[in-house]
């Protein structure tokens, strides 16, 4: 924010599923290629994606401006209001499955998200109708969280 104000909020969700999606292709493709010719590395992926899942929390609920509209103070809370309401999620979640994901390899999470990504475009193209489903919303969240997980693999190593 202090770098671009906030010009991400011209983006449609359309668009910052996008932008999640090639941060995740990279990660896959990091994980896949022996030769990296760009020397930055999974951590700051993920943490891209957090950011632009948050964004999208946000744009759902304030909707897609026209012009740069949130100080960054306004976006801050924003950023920490979705981020605390996705951390509850996952605590509660983490207690139900019984912490799965300690035991999980980050490839699999990185493919769990692609396919989080693939089911919100399927429901962008749908006009974010869903049948029985969960809603966009719950979708970006678990990417978040699946990234929060990913990053404290990464951090064992």
């Amino acid at each position: 924010m202090k770098d671009y104000g906030s010009a991400w909020r011209i983006l449609r969700l359309s668009s910052l599923t996008d932008q999640i999606f090639i941060k995740a292709q990279r990660i896959r493709s990091l994980q896949t290629n022996k030769i990296r010719k760009v020397d930055e590395g999974q951590n700051s992926e993920f943490v891209g994606i957090i950011n632009y899942s948050l964004m999208s929390l946000i744009q759902i609920q304030k909707g897609i401006a026209e012009t740069p509209d949130l100080d960054l103070e306004t976006a801050l809370e924003l950023y920490d209001s979705y981020l605390a309401e996705t951390k509850i999620l996952m605590e509660n979640k983490n207690h139900d499955y019984g912490e799965a994901w300690r035991d999980m390899r980050v490839s699999s999470l990185t493919d769990l998200i692609i396919q989080k990504i693939l089911r919100i475009k399927q429901i962008e193209d749908n006009q974010g109708k869903t049948l029985v489903s969960e809603g966009i919303a719950a979708n970006y969240q678990d990417m978040i969280n699946y990234s929060v997980f990913a990053l404290i693999h990464l951090q064992k190593k």
